[in-house]
This record gives C-alpha cells, sequence and structure tokens, in this order.
C-alpha cells in the first residue's frame, strides 16, 4: 500500500522552459496523508516514524480538524522509480519535497517556477524566442547560446 495520494497532474517543457519545439512531461504532485508517521496516539506509529528519513517531519493529528491535512507533497515526473534501500516508499529522484505546511502557503507561481527549476538542473534558462520572416526559429539561452529549428 502507498502511502501517497496523487493532488494532481501537469504537462511542464521537459527541460523546464517553454519553446517552440520542446518536449513535455508530465509532473505528479504527490500527498502524503498527516497521519502517516504521526506521533498521535492510535495511528500505529508509537514506536516512530519510518519515513522521516525521506519526508519532511510529521505532523500531530486530530482527526476531527485534520482529516484533509497533508504532511508533505512530493513532486514527480513520470516513471520516476520508487524504492530505495532506505525505504519502499521513497521515490528515487523526486523533483520537489515541500512540507505540507509550505505547500499550503506557497503561491501557485512559486510552485510552478520550483519545479521548472529542478527540471532545469544546470542548463541554462531560455531568455526569447525570435522567429525569423524566413521561418526559422532561434531559442536564445541566458548562457548566449542559441538553438536553431524550423525553416522554409
Amino acid at each position: 500500500m502507498s502511502i501517497y495520494s496523487t493532488l494532481w497532474v501537469l504537462r511542464f517543457p521537459r527541460f523546464g522552459d517553454s519553446h517552440t519545439g520542446c518536449e513535455w512531461v508530465e509532473v505528479t504532485g504527490q500527498g502524503v496523508p498527516a497521519h502517516v508517521g504521526t506521533p498521535s496516539l492510535g495511528y500505529g506509529y508509537e514506536a516512530g516514524d519510518p519515513y522521516g528519513s525521506f519526508l519532511p517531519s510529521p505532523v500531530p493529528v486530530n482527526i476531527a480538524v485534520d482529516e484533509q491535512r497533508i504532511r508533505a507533497v512530493v513532486a514527480v515526473t513520470r516513471g520516476t522509480p520508487k524504492g530505495t534501500e532506505r525505504s519502499g516508499q521513497e521515490y528515487a529522484q523526486p523533483l520537489l519535497v515541500m512540507s505540507g505546511a509550505e505547500y499550503s502557503t506557497i503561491p501557485f507561481g512559486e510552485l510552478i517556477e520550483r519545479i521548472s527549476s529542478a527540471l532545469r538542473g544546470s542548463r541554462p534558462r531560455v531568455l526569447l524566442e525570435v522567429h525569423r520572416p524566413d521561418g526559422h526559429i532561434e531559442v536564445v539561452f541566458d548562457d548566449d547560446n542559441t538553438l536553431q529549428g524550423g525553416g522554409a
């Protein structure tokens, strides 16, 4: 049984920046309910949190008011392997891991930028795209490199 529940699936440019001809990937937001690993009595984690090595800190839970509360959100691309030596529930290379409290307050634009930045990695950011009259397209990156494409 998985500790994760899918919150959303969004498409992102494969390398973080949209431009003509870029590839796209699906990114899934996986939520971990607050009761997973909780120190609150009656949830089966009295001996400790088995997920604390790869998730944000567990949170106390009061089922009467916290049934929709989230402990953590993990963003992954389709096909991201789940299961490591440490835990079968751990994603091997998540794009982003944040606490439920952080997720509940982060502006959507900032969330998108953090995911895009993780997808980009150490690659340069796209600055602009030039559409020439002859149909050629030039993508300019912030390291002054360009990508040429299209044409008549």
